[in-house]
């Protein structure tokens, strides 16, 4: 598919940029909730874990139907649909007594935050003909998403200290349902999906694609299993709700700042050398959280949160270069599905490795499967070589 004129390529990102903030903050509202939801409730670790990966759990098995219907009813109307069904959900949240209700409303917000990302990736990389000058269009994309992150938490975190967290998701659950009224009303129609049959291009390269997804599947377990401990971590700490609200903040905020300047990196130091290095800080930066009182633990998190986050932009932004053309809409899904995927099961392992352990020694996984994506990161050198 052509690139097209600046003028069209700006308008697919445009579009897919005002749609993420929304539903990206609430999917990370939850670790704000977490903890006021093990007092109310006396819930385990393993039972916390388990609601997070419920959440994404759903989001990451209903990117590929997204697709599908995208294709039947457009872009638009999905992300819409989905907006609406991440308000909802928040609501349900809101009237819940107990894990069974909140079970539920974390299913059927996963279901709203399923229809946003590979759709609107796909759309951006095709307008930008897929390759290399897909990265950074890319990375502005979930740049957006990150506002959305550190925004939202930081918010409801702050509503949290006047009104009962059921309430607070009550006024939530308007605020994004407003949104999706918005989107409705100026999101721009965006470029059709390709149906099957249209000419291919030719290239991508499916063993390069399938390390890339396994980078991407270790990479997504480290980031989702850390910040489900963080606010643990923090509380250990003598951190108070306002506290946290500001840490989780303060992590999103690096990690919008990592999805551009990683990107900017990997066009100059190349993909792998960026992966390797935020990986190793990574690992590091997690052990360094374990030892470092609660002020250094606030300073060191923006930076932590860089390397967490920015090594996804620039794993997102190849997967257009790995894969088919014609298939980037199935590309993305699959590996959208594959990372959140990841997220949904990494916490119930990494809850069961708290419940027995402790929080600490589980925290400390999360920096040991940071460091098993080196290997496959080294062997996926060789592929870009040859592009």
């Amino acid at each position: 598919m052509s690139a097209g004129p600046p003028g069209n390529r700006r308008r697919p990102l445009a579009a897919a940029g005002r749609a993420p903030a929304q539903p990206d903050g609430c999917t990370d509202l939850i670790y704000v909730l977490l903890p006021l939801w093990q007092v109310e409730f006396s819930l385990s670790y393993s039972a916390l874990a388990t609601l997070r990966g419920l959440y994404a759990g759903v989001t990451a098995g209903a990117q590929v139907p997204a697709g599908r219907l995208a294709e039947r009813f457009g872009i638009r109307a999905l992300l819409v649909l989905g907006t609406l069904l991440v308000a909802a959900g928040y609501a349900l949240a809101g009237l819940s007594g107990g894990i069974a209700g909140l079970a539920g409303a974390m299913a059927l917000s996963g279901l709203g935050a399923s229809t946003q990302h590979p759709l609107a990736s796909a759309a951006v990389s095709r307008a930008f003909g897929g390759g290399q000058e897909a990265r950074g269009p890319l990375g502005t994309y979930n740049f957006a998403g990150d506002i959305g992150k550190a925004a939202i938490p930081a918010a409801l975190a702050l509503v949290l200290t006047v009104w009962p967290w059921r309430s607070a998701l009550f006024l939530l659950a308007g605020i994004v349902a407003l949104g999706a009224v918005c989107l409705c009303l100026l999101l721009p129609a965006a470029p059709p999906v390709r149906k099957a049959g249209a000419p291919a291009r030719t290239g991508g390269s499916k063993g390069g694609f399938g390390l890339l997804l396994a980078i991407g599947i270790l990479d997504s377990g480290v980031r989702m299993g850390l910040l489900t401990f963080l606010p643990f971590l923090l509380t250990a700490k003598g951190a108070g709700q306002a506290t946290i609200g500001l840490a989780l903040s303060l992590v999103f905020i690096g990690g919008a700042a990592g999805k551009l300047i990683c990107g900017w990196t990997a066009a100059r130091t190349g993909i792998i050398a960026t992966v390797m290095a935020t990986e190793f800080a990574t690992a590091v930066g997690i052990l360094a959280l374990l030892v470092l009182p609660a002020t250094a633990t606030l300073v060191m998190l923006p930076v932590l949160g860089t390397v967490l986050n920015g090594t996804s932009s620039v794993l997102y932004g190849s997967v257009g270069e790995l894969a088919p053309a014609h298939r980037a809409e199935r590309a993305f899904a699959l590996f959208y599905s594959a990372a959140i995927g990841s997220g949904a099961l990494s916490p119930v392992l990494y809850g069961a490795l708290g419940d027995h352990f402790g929080v600490p020694w589980a925290t400390a996984a999360t920096a040991a499967t940071a460091l098993l994506t080196l290997p496959p990161a080294l062997a996926l050198a060789p592929r870009f070589r040859r592009k």
